[in-house]
């Protein structure tokens, strides 16, 4: 009988799955031929004409940053016993990022008329530069997509017996086929149905798993008993001092979180594709509350996992805090209301496949083989490129997904590259005009340096390294990421004034 109910889901769960996908491809198609996609240019590929309405640009960037990892990760640190409400950072740490991207980098980014976010870097230090700079850019893409991408197989096989190969291609496949078709237009229309699935999925849930916890006054009382201080949003001033002071390394990963949230592509490909610039700064800052509403449901859920009597559910707490959020679909809801649960986690990972892929392609053709090839702005051969590169980085991102465990590593290291590498040069680049090509090559070189010292001290080897010596309480919890990140924005400032006074 048992079996019979587990096959039957196992169907249920896998018409779902394709029906799902073939929605998204039938919207993306459908905006291809709406736009007359056909007829366009690279450049109309990659920013839609320049034409995207404020409501339809908001949409699209909160349906970006709301992707797999956003929900699962929100779900998973609120439910982590290590780890609790107060470094569940990514809803408001990820709102704050596109409020300030909005507020301080909307506007002149807009207002330059800028393709792609390396034309800043081609403009004020040449293309090949700006072709170096797209290394940390792309690698940070790809490794995303691919662990997102990882996570989605890995759930749908583990609890609904989805092959594993079948959901990452099949899922990859229909993303890249429509991005191929409409670029950026096609995007943004499958963002919004995604974006309406997640709302839906995820708000459905929340009060029938609410009750399975004994309501929210039960379930608040017994997280805040379990947790403790970590039950809060914002560490205590005893976490600022003291023999541990972690609310450093807090802070350093709160704004790794809000000002390396800004310098990707992906943001900057629907700031540039907005009509004006006042439309891109409103866009930013609406997406902003909008991704910080979203976050409330699966983080409401990761607490229900954590005050959750699994054994009254004939069930077990998940092998992996990651995985709480398909588990508490799959075993503490009716089947009907896990399937819905899973259809917003689909639409998650999908909306930020799409958006990745694209960005990564779109910075290949416009600043690596556009100024390689010598070819003019409307040369067609751009567009064949566009669309090669998205078919090779989804291809790319399906093998390096199926290397998981390699892939998270990679995944935060490249998230780091780019808070740590880009971020110092584009408020550089951007607003101070004394910067020079030399200074900004110094910056990178020291950031990359450093990064790379802080990353071998965090491997085994390293970590046994420093624990033979007594470091002072200081060393030990200071924000080693912004360090960096300062070490690297003072070194562009002070080698270009040195270069400029020579």
């Amino acid at each position: 009988m048992q079996n019979t109910s587990a096959a039957r889901d196992a169907a249920m769960t896998t018409f779902l799955f394709l029906l799902v996908c073939l929605a998204f491809l039938a919207v993306g198609i459908w905006a291809a031929r709406r736009e007359s996609v056909d007829s366009q240019g690279a450049g109309d590929l990659i920013n839609a004409r320049r034409r995207l309405p404020t409501w339809m640009a908001c949409l699209t960037l909160a349906a970006t940053w709301i992707g797999g990892g956003y929900i699962n990760g929100t779900a998973e640190a609120t439910y982590d016993s290590t780890r609790g409400l107060v470094w569940c950072q990514a809803p408001w740490c990820y709102a704050l990022s596109l409020i300030v991207g909005g507020l301080v980098f909307a506007k002149p980014m807009r207002e330059r008329g800028y393709r792609t976010m390396l034309d800043l870097f081609e403009q004020r230090h040449g293309t090949r530069i700006a072709a170096a700079l797209f290394v940390p850019a792309v690698i940070g893409d790809l490794f995303w997509t691919s662990a997102i991408l990882a996570a989605l197989g890995g759930t749908l096989s583990e609890l609904f017996q989805i092959d594993f190969r079948f959901a990452i291609c099949l899922s990859m496949g229909i993303v890249v086929a429509y991005t191929v078709w409409g670029g950026l237009w096609s995007v943004a229309c499958s963002d919004i149905l995604q974006l309406a699935c997640i709302v839906f999925g995820l708000a459905i849930t929340v009060a029938p798993a609410l009750h399975v916890a004994g309501g929210w006054t039960q379930m608040s009382s017994d997280y805040v008993a379990k947790f403790g201080d970590q039950a809060r949003l914002l560490p205590q001033l005893n976490a600022w001092w003291g023999s541990d002071p972690w609310a450093w390394q807090w802070l350093d990963s709160a704004l790794l979180l809000i000002l390396g949230g800004v310098p990707w592509q992906v943001y900057f490909q629907r700031i540039l594709a907005c009509r004006t610039s006042r439309t891109a700064m409103s866009m930013s800052v609406i997406a902003g509350f909008i991704c910080l509403i979203v976050a409330v449901p699966p983080a409401v859920l990761g607490a229900v996992g954590a005050t959750l009597d699994w054994s009254a559910l004939a069930a077990t707490p998940p092998a992996e805090p990651a995985a709480i959020l398909p588990h508490l679909l799959r075993y503490a809801l009716p089947a009907s209301l896990s399937l819905l649960g899973l259809l917003a986690i689909l639409a998650a990972v999908m909306s930020s496949m799409d958006s990745s892929i694209l960005s990564s392609a779109s910075l290949f053709a416009w600043n690596v083989y556009r100024p390689i090839a010598r070819v003019p702005d409307t040369d067609p051969s751009i567009q064949r490129i566009l669309r090669g590169a998205i078919v090779a980085m989804g291809c790319l991102a399906i093998l390096l997904a199926l290397e998981v465990e390699s892939v998270y590593q990679l995944w935060y290291l490249s998230a780091d590259l780019v808070y740590v590498i880009l971020f110092p040069q584009l408020v550089t680049s951007l607003f101070l005009h004394s910067v020079t090509p030399r200074g900004a090559v110094a910056g990178a070189v020291v950031a990359v340096l450093m990064r790379a010292i802080l990353f071998a001290a965090a491997t085994e080897q390293g970590a046994r390294m420093l624990a033979t010596v007594d470091w002072p309480v200081p060393l030990r919890y200071a924000p080693w990421l912004t360090l960096a990140m300062l070490c690297s924005l003072s070194t562009i400032v002070v080698v270009s004034r040195m270069r400029s006074r020579a």
